[in-house]
């Protein structure tokens, strides 16, 4: 078979337009709503998504603006995946957890838990938290810094898929006859002591079906390269073009040979925001439509926390971008690329905080969806993508052009799976079932 994309459905409860929940086909109080995300799970697994990816927050925003923004009540990601994963079969179930404000124990015994409930579906986007307001919810008066947040990180992978390999896979026998439940010689004790972390193990759940659910990052700071390099097996990234985006796959896939990884064994996958029209007039319509209910406070609010968590609330509307410090609580990736990007066109504050408000610095397709197809081909097949993470503006009608229109496209070019290869995220996403390093 020839090389196909992979394809992720980012679900972010009415969806990944700031005014998404304005709009008149969107269920107001979808952050909460389960019959809702069962729909979009059913819609993706019918259309043969590779995952639902959720991403998470454990602050609420509470800023002057808040209140004209619907991010503020929403299910926790591995509750609702969970619960999905009894209403699918075969699309994986991806959840953020970040490592600033978790416990390894407590990720590792979670998702492994997901793991077994999905029958190997489980993916654990491993994120260090780009929120500062999240800090002053676990007992600190402000957040971790962008160095001390990644060496953190790489501790806590260690300690996360050491845990997961307590058990060798057959190591329970449970037999009733011998009285032997498990096999002690294929029981391992992790007994870690590391700078942020002492944790003595075994967990407590058996090894999961996929060996080790699937782990997925999004940095794109040098600093996330390079974790993402040792680290990865799936990578989300913000790219507005495909030269960055083919720049941003050379050097990623390059720095694999030096922990002994294959280029196969990292799936690229960026960010792409799609609005889908039967004609290019209508997918336009469409799209203006969403940007009609940007209030241009709500936008520079988004753009502010998109930058790093600054308040640009004080500077005026119709100004340039002012010279901001480098974040060092948020994402400095994506700081650079909106910097960079208000430089390149001469935005003011409230026209940059209004072009992002649907894809927030991703890649973002207006068309028809053929036009949409032939865009995803040239990343696909030109070195920048191996799949891709996809946002629409509402849901669930965004996500329901996606797969009726674009999907078939696809399909139709052999770029893209009529059927699932496998039962698991892995043999999915064509990635290889890790062995236990006990064994």
């Amino acid at each position: 078979m020839s090389r196909q994309m992979k394809l992720g459905a980012f679900l972010m409860a009415t969806g990944h337009h700031v005014a998404a929940w304005r709009h008149a086909d969107v269920p107001a109080n979808a952050g909460l709503d389960f019959a809702h995300y069962k729909r979009l799970a059913q819609i993706a697994e019918a259309a043969k998504f590779d995952a639902l990816f959720v991403a998470d927050s454990v602050a609420a925003p509470t800023h002057d603006i808040a209140s004209r923004m619907a991010r503020s009540d929403h299910f926790e990601p591995l509750t609702l995946l969970s619960a999905l994963s009894a209403v699918t079969e075969h699309i994986g179930l991806i959840a953020t957890a970040t490592t600033s404000y978790n416990e390894p124990y407590h990720v590792a015994r979670k998702f492994a838990s997901l793991d077994h409930l999905s029958g190997g579906r489980a993916g654990w986007n491993l994120v260090t938290s780009d929120n500062a307001a999240e800090a002053l919810n676990f007992g600190r008066d402000e957040h971790i810094g962008h160095a001390e947040r990644y060496s953190r990180a790489r501790e806590f992978h260690q300690v996360v898929t050491g845990l997961w390999d307590s058990w060798e896979d057959d190591a329970f026998v449970r037999d009733k006859a011998s009285g032997a439940y498990y096999q002690p010689e294929k029981l391992h004790v992790l007994d870690h002591v590391g700078e942020h972390f002492r944790v003595k193990g075994p967990l407590n759940v058996a090894r999961s079906p996929q060996g080790q659910p699937v782990i997925i990052q999004a940095g794109s700071s040098e600093t996330g390269r390079e974790l993402a390099a040792q680290t990865a097996e799936v990578v989300f990234t913000a790219q507005s073009s495909l030269a960055s985006a083919q720049a941003f796959y050379a050097d990623l896939k390059g720095r694999l040979l030096r922990y002994g990884r294959s280029a196969d064994s990292l799936k690229i996958m960026p960010g792409v925001f799609v609005v889908v029209g039967r004609t290019e007039a209508e997918a336009q319509e469409k799209c203006e439509a969403f940007q009609q209910l940007v209030e241009p406070e709500v936008g520079v609010a988004l753009l502010g926390r998109m930058l790093g968590n600054f308040d640009l609330s004080k500077y005026p509307l119709d100004g340039p971008l002012p010279k901001l410090p480098l974040t060092q609580s948020g994402q400095q990736s994506r700081q650079t690329l909106l910097t960079e990007l208000a430089g390149r066109e001469h935005l003011s504050l409230a026209e940059l905080g209004r072009k992002i408000a649907g894809g927030r610095g991703h890649y973002s397709l207006v068309g028809t969806p053929g036009q949409i197809a032939d865009q995803l081909q040239e990343w696909f097949e030109q070195g920048a993508a191996d799949g891709f993470n996809l946002l629409v503006p509402h849901l669930p009608g965004g996500l329901e052009d996606f797969a009726n229109g674009v999907v078939p496209e696809l399909q139709r070019r052999g770029l893209f799976r009529t059927e699932y290869e496998g039962r698991t995220l892995r043999q999915n996403l064509g990635l290889a079932r890790p062995k236990n390093r006990f064994a």
